[in-house]
């Protein structure tokens, strides 16, 4: 097995165990427990970290969306965020609609 087939496997195993305890504690701990408030913080901000680095400094296939649709999408996805009761889901959905939108209209 690769190195790179080794890595792949230990963050995918590190991935699931993070679940399961996730899973375990979940189940426990009450929703407004501070440690599932701490986890939702953790989450959102890991989420924002790779949308802003998505937008700055893109790789890949992302590279060939221009930045205006880019921009188009964060800014639905965060108003919809902000203007939706601060639900993750429909802000995501909302941000790649106004993206894919922003992009069929620059061509």
């Amino acid at each position: 097995m690769s190195p790179a087939d080794l890595a792949l496997l230990a963050t995918g195993l590190a991935g699931f165990g993070l679940r399961v305890a996730g899973l375990a504690l979940g189940g426990v701990l009450r929703p407004d427990h501070p440690l599932i408030a701490w986890a939702s913080a953790v989450s959102i901000a890991t989420l924002a970290a790779f949308v802003t680095l998505a937008l700055v400094a893109p790789a890949g296939l992302l590279a060939t969306i221009p930045d205006a649709a880019r921009a188009a999408g964060v800014a639905a996805g965060a108003a919809a965020y902000l203007l939706g009761g601060r639900r993750l889901l429909p802000a995501m959905l909302a941000g790649l609609a106004a993206l894919v939108a922003a992009r069929l209209v620059t061509g």
